[in-house]
């Protein structure tokens, strides 16, 4: 929708309340009416209602179907992730997803009554404690011939740097905006780097059931805010406790809704048309008008929905709701299933992949220890981009050059895991990681093949681990497993190696490897802040480096690489003027990657 129109709209609106404002406003949208969007696709084409017994189109986004078994498997994947800032709803919104998918039977909380279940994504103890999302949890289920995988993200900035790979290994997002916030910082980061691998992005202005700001200002801010074009599939009867529910734009159908046991099942619809009596007073005469008035307003003035501008991620369908009180989750996730992507190509140092290229390639984007723990094993996360995974398969690591057979792997839904005998271009999976992967890892079976590389997030906190008890080996593999999954970097100094440094993004991190320490390797620790604000590795150089600075100190990572920790970045800065002989690097050094062969 123009900024301008929405403009002139809402104040040509305010004119007066005796009626000649919204006689002007619609004198002025009839006139516009030429240079408004025109209402090319229609929303009917792509988007259905909810229904089991509804198949999907196997057809929609994708060429034919063919009688080949990979081309059929990946054209029924849909890949996501959710984003929003904290707070506004994501982790809700991914349980009444799962909810309304028949994957759970009764939708958790994430705060409230005691009794009340966790969410179904948030299985690690802090998580549980806190009600926030502290790590990406992948969750995989089935609905209406759809092989779904959602990866949930957390939404707190001080775990960006998991988000950001969660979302590399998407293709495609959700992204759910608190309707009395807004767009909001953190959503404004994520969206950025959706925006630079273009993923299409599907909007939940969710929160509906609480004071709210007006959809039209939500719409301004999503465009102005993001540079994005927002088309509202759907628009919201009242908001707060007068909220009622959804006007299907295309359908030309009122979706009123029934609170039901505090939204843990389905809520009830009633579907009717705009003019039904028995809806207009139940909604009240004054909210009925508004309604009326702002549906005219983006009936003249609005953007159409056009799915091939949403694939090419320069247009978000937008809808509004509750997912709170399950109120408009039906149509969203309706429009989720029938128009987010299937797989899609990926770029390598030999070109894109193709998600039908019949040989198996997939790159690591997650590991996480003890997520059962029984077993007290690490399980790395792939994402599968192109060809058919297979039990006992013979894969290649790129970067080591080695090979290896994937004897065991996994279907996630949160914590839980069952196995798999075979998985295909787009699917979550896990493998045991018995020290055979890293973050960024490309694995392949015939022709070798690297992936662009996974964004790395140099640390901007470090503390000082203090054991408290005498568990050593415990408190040493607990730290080394942790860093193994990109929580932390840590790092040690030849004058206290037994109080190593760790660094973070977020100083929230601290507490999750505490509290990890406690819950998992039963070690007791603390974190004290350690006055250091930087880390720079050492680049090719021999000798001893210069002192780096007041504050500094000269460290060493796991793997015996010199680290400069500086205690401001002002010091790395004078540092680099004075000693421009000496090569600093941001992250640490790897070598270039092995060719494995075919």
């Amino acid at each position: 929708m123009r900024s301008s129109t929405r403009s002139q709209a809402r104040s040509l609106a305010s004119v007066g309340d005796d009626g000649k404002g919204h006689l002007a406003l619609r004198i002025r949208l009839l006139q516009a009416r030429d240079t408004c969007t025109a209402r090319g696709t229609e929303y009917s084409k792509h988007v259905s209602p909810v229904s089991e017994s509804t198949p999907a189109n196997p057809q929609l986004h994708n060429a034919s179907p063919t009688s080949s078994e990979l081309e059929r498997e990946v054209s029924r994947r849909r890949t996501f992730a959710i984003i929003s800032h904290p707070d506004a709803g994501k982790t809700t919104l991914t349980e009444k997803l799962l909810l309304y998918a028949g994957a759970i039977e009764l939708a958790g909380a994430v705060r409230g009554r005691g009794a009340r279940r966790h969410a179904t994504s948030d299985w690690m103890e802090l998580e549980q404690k806190r009600g926030i999302s502290i790590t990406s949890a992948a969750l995989d289920f089935e609905l209406q011939g759809r092989r779904m995988s959602l990866l949930d993200t957390p939404g707190h900035k001080d775990f960006s740097e998991d988000t950001y790979r969660a979302l590399i290994a998407a293709d495609s997002v959700v992204m759910v905006i608190d309707a009395a916030n807004g767009v909001e910082d953190q959503t404004r980061k994520l969206f950025e780097v959706c925006k630079r691998h273009r993923l299409p992005i599907l909007t939940f202005v969710n929160k509906m059931d609480r004071p709210s700001r007006d959809p039209l200002e939500l719409l301004d801010d999503l465009e102005n805010t993001l540079g994005i074009s927002a088309a509202p599939v759907n628009w919201p009867i009242g908001d707060a406790d007068r909220f009622r529910g959804v006007y299907d734009i295309q359908h030309h159908a009122l979706h009123r809704y029934e609170r039901e046991a505090q939204g843990q099942y389905r809520a009830p619809v009633e579907v009717s048309s705009l003019d039904d009596p028995e809806a207009r007073e139940i909604i009240g005469e004054d909210a009925y008008a508004h309604f009326r008035e702002s549906l005219h307003i983006i009936g003249e003035a609005g953007t159409a929905f056009d799915v091939s501008e949403y694939l090419a991620g320069r247009q978000t369908p937008v809808f509004f709701g509750s997912a709170l009180t399950n109120f408009g989750l039906e149509p969203f996730l309706q429009a989720l299933v029938e128009l987010a992507p299937a797989p899609q190509p990926r770029s390598s140092d030999t070109g894109p992949v193709a998600p039908t290229d019949e040989r198996f390639t997939g790159f690591v984007f997650k590991i996480q220890a003890n997520m059962d723990p029984r077993h007290r094993d690490r399980v790395a996360f792939v994402r599968v981009c192109s060809g058919r995974f297979t039990k006992d398969m013979v894969m290649s690591n790129s970067r080591l050059g080695n090979v290896l057979r994937a004897s065991r792997a996994y279907r996630f839904f949160g914590r839980e895991r069952e196995t798999i005998a075979a998985a295909y271009a787009g699917d979550i999976i896990g493998l045991v990681n018995p020290g055979h992967f890293a973050i960024g890892d490309t694995l392949h079976s015939g022709a070798p093949v690297q992936f662009s590389d996974l964004p790395r997030f140099p640390a901007e906190h470090f503390g000082r681990v203090r054991l408290r008890d005498t568990r050593y080996k415990q408190f040493d593999d607990g730290l080394k497993q942790l860093e193994e999954e990109g929580l932390m970097q840590v790092f040690y100094v030849a004058s206290s190696r037994r109080e190593p440094i760790v660094g973070v993004v977020g100083a929230l991190q601290y507490d999750v490897v505490v509290s990890r320490l406690r819950a998992e390797y039963g070690v007791e620790a603390n974190i004290e802040p350690a006055g250091y604000e930087a880390a720079r590795w050492l680049g090719p150089f021999t000798g001893a480096p210069p002192t780096p600075g007041l504050q500094g100190v000269v460290a060493a990572d796991r793997l015996g690489r010199r680290v400069l920790l500086f205690g401001s970045q002002w010091e790395v800065e004078y540092f680099e003027r004075q000693h421009p002989d000496v090569p600093l690097l941001d992250e640490s050094p790897v070598a270039a990657p092995a060719r494995s062969r075919s």
